[in-house]
C-alpha cells in the first residue's frame, strides 16, 4: 500500500520506492530506503509529516504515493 494511505502512529517497513531515477535518489537521500521503518506523524490536506530514521520529514501526497509499505 502507498505511504499516503497509512494511518498516523502505525509504523511500517518500506517495501519499494518508485518513480524516476532522480525521484528515487531524492527520496533515498531523505532516508526513504527499502527496509527502513516509517511512521506517519500527521496528514493535513495531503501534506504528510513522517518519522524516518530518527528525523521528521515533510512530503507531499504525490511523493508519498511513490513509497510502498
Amino acid at each position: 500500500m502507498p505511504l499516503s494511505m497509512m494511518k498516523a502512529g502505525e509504523p511500517e517497513t518500506i517495501k519499494k520506492v518508485g518513480g524516476r531515477a532522480d525521484t528515487r535518489r531524492f527520496l533515498e537521500n531523505l532516508g526513504f530506503v527499502i527496509g527502513a521503518i516509517v511512521t506517519v506523524v500527521s496528514d493535513i490536506d495531503g501534506n504528510m509529516i513522517v518519522n524516518i530514521k530518527d528525523s521528521r520529514v515533510a512530503i507531499g501526497r504525490d511523493m508519498a504515493n511513490k513509497i510502498l509499505v
